[in-house]
């Protein structure tokens, strides 16, 4: 069936000399992969490899089987035009390390309208705004809030978090326990939003440190879960 939708792009792989296969998270379908058959050669065609980068908000006009096979992508044009996220080192970084954490965090195809918007909001928040050092960890909890294992913030009086039962505990010296100075950390982070990012100040080891807690958090909650190969390069640009 012909659909139109927007879309996000989650990642682009490519298939032989001349193809890609790319991931996206739409609005009205859900996770879709579609062969783009032939664009890394045409120059004449509708589809150019450009629109199809990382985090790139689209409207596709696409054919759907939903046979679990390969989809194919009739049109394509940009929903919203990125003015610094793709040619700001930093924003770079950012999107090449939040696509891979999306590629292996979003595996349930259904449709999830909140989530969409979610993603949608985040990424243009980023490209409007120059103070987004932080911004990887605050999308990435409140990511959490769509995928199923948002914390749990009754009882944060309590002196430690359990990443694994998600909630906080008495209990300081367990397994995947978080305490102390990265309980403070954590804390601060979960009691603020993007527009309030500017004011919550983390050093780059405060980041590094938040970034790993984050991290095992999703490695105890999702099933196989990859760490991200772009982590290195984050950390070394926002050193």
């Amino acid at each position: 069936m012909q659909i139109t939708t927007k879309a996000i792009v989650i990642s682009s792989l490519k298939y032989g000399d001349t193809s890609l296969i790319v991931k996206c998270y739409t609005e009205e379908a859900g996770l879709k992969s579609y062969l783009l058959k032939g664009v890394l050669k045409s120059k004449k065609g509708k589809l150019k490899v450009a629109y199809f980068q990382p985090l790139s908000q689209l409207i596709l006009e696409a054919n759907h089987k939903n046979k679990g096979t390969l989809e194919s992508i009739r049109e394509v044009k940009t929903a919203y035009a990125y003015k610094t996220v793709h040619t700001d080192i930093k924003k770079g970084a950012i999107a090449m390390f939040l696509s891979e954490m999306l590629n292996v965090s979003i595996v349930e195809e259904e449709v999830n309208q909140s989530l969409f918007e979610y993603l949608e909001m985040a990424f243009q928040w980023l490209d409007a705004h120059d103070q987004v050092a932080n911004f990887h960890m605050l999308f990435l909890l409140n990511l959490t809030r769509y995928l199923g294992f948002y914390p749990d913030t009754n009882d944060a009086e309590l002196p430690a978090f359990s990443l694994l039962d998600g909630a906080f505990t008495s209990s300081a010296f367990e397994l995947h326990t978080i305490s102390d100075k990265n309980l403070t950390l954590f804390k601060r982070l979960l009691g603020t939003t993007f527009d309030a990012l500017n004011a919550t100040r983390f050093s780059s080891t405060d980041r590094q440190q938040l970034l790993t807690i984050l991290i095992e958090y999703f490695e105890l909650h999702l099933q196989g879960f990859r760490k991200p190969r772009s982590l290195a390069v984050l950390n070394e640009v926002f050193n």
